[in-house]
């Protein structure tokens, strides 16, 4: 297949393009290229990649491609939290766009990756796709309007897939430090400790981001009677990890590392646990590789590997909202998150 993919170069797009290549795809990669310095180590050559704002795209952009994944958005809570406009505009009315466009160009198929998040604080044993959505926060709520808006556009021709992730850990040539594990892990190396906002007991789906590569590569093959217009818990049940795991985890893995529960009351207590049980029975013969013990020794390999240290840890490279911020600072960007002065390795 012919495959668009948006967010290219972001955290989990630098590691789903050459996979997919791996897989025998054609895949052409097109990102406003916010963090395209941001190399963690050097990644894989691609095939042709569109240097393109979601927001300005055309319907020229997606002629000839079977299928569209949609990875771009403002990745995460504090960003989305900072500025609603800029959430609303990429993350809701840019996702919007690129489906509409890639419709009327004929594309097919359109796997959104959405997420857990929108669930919120959950009461529920687990939540189900049909469990009722309590996003508290921009991101989140971007995420649930998305898929609302999405599924008006389905047809017979034009079939999209809400691919409800859970919390992404794992090595990526455009690393992140913050997310939960690979923030826990960041800690323990460079600090010696793992500090626990929260009292620790919140729930939270976790999944490594080779693992979603591969499940994403299952709903873009799927028949189209299997994922048709539907949402997806995109996981396991044996991925349900409390936070206080996860950092028992790190420190478990990590010499000399220590914990520190602190139990803020401004911490993040939102805790819900995923019911799977829809992917099991949609892709019966699937099964993850990895599991937090597994992803964090590799995190951990890796990260020593790089020698890296605290200064490194704690770069604006490897948290988005911090480079976002730095890029504004410098007015490479202009106030609606538009580029006004390109990075020289994208001027090219």
């Amino acid at each position: 297949m012919r495959v668009l993919l948006t967010g290219s170069n972001g955290y989990i797009g630098s590691v789903m393009g050459p996979f997919l290549r791996e897989a025998g795809h054609e895949v052409v990669g097109l990102d406003i290229g916010y963090f395209s310095g941001c190399h963690f180590f050097p990644e894989p050559d691609s095939d042709r990649f569109i240097l393109r704002d979601i927001r300005n795209i055309k319907e020229s952009d997606f002629e000839g491609f079977d299928a569209v994944i949609h990875l771009a958005a403002l990745s995460n809570d504090p960003i989305g939290n900072l500025r609603k406009d800029w959430t609303q505009s990429i993350n809701l009315d840019g996702t919007e766009k690129v489906a509409r466009l890639a419709r009327s160009a004929g594309v097919s198929r359109f796997l959104f990756a959405s997420s857990c998040i929108m669930y919120g604080t959950s009461d529920a044993k687990d939540v189900t796709e049909e469990s009722p959505l309590a996003p508290a926060t921009e991101y989140a709520r971007s995420k649930a309007l998305a898929e609302e808006r999405l599924r008006e556009l389905a047809t017979p021709s034009f079939s999209p897939v809400y691919v409800r992730n859970g919390t992404v850990y794992g090595v990526s040539p455009r690393m992140r430090f913050d997310t939960v594990l690979n923030n826990f892990m960041g800690q323990a190396i460079t600090t010696g400790k793992v500090i626990v906002f929260s009292n620790g007991e919140p729930w939270r789906p976790v999944v490594h981001v080779k693992d979603l590569c591969r499940t994403f590569l299952l709903y873009l093959e799927a028949p189209r009677e299997v994922v048709h217009n539907q949402a997806f818990n995109n996981g396991a049940s044996t991925l349900n990890y409390r936070i206080r795991q996860l950092a028992d985890t790190v420190v478990r893995i990590v010499p000399g590392a220590g914990l520190e529960i602190r139990s803020d009351t401004g911490a993040d207590q939102r805790t819900y646990k995923a019911d799977f049980g829809k992917f099991a029975r949609a892709f019966p013969s699937f099964t993850f590789d990895w599991d937090p013990e597994k992803g964090a020794k590799e995190l951990h390999a890796a990260l020593v590997k790089l020698r890296i240290d605290r200064a490194m840890f704690e770069s604006p490279q490897f948290t988005r909202l911090k480079y976002l911020s730095k890029l504004l600072e410098q007015k490479k960007l202009g106030a609606d998150l538009e580029w006004v002065q390109v990075p020289e390795p994208l001027a090219v």
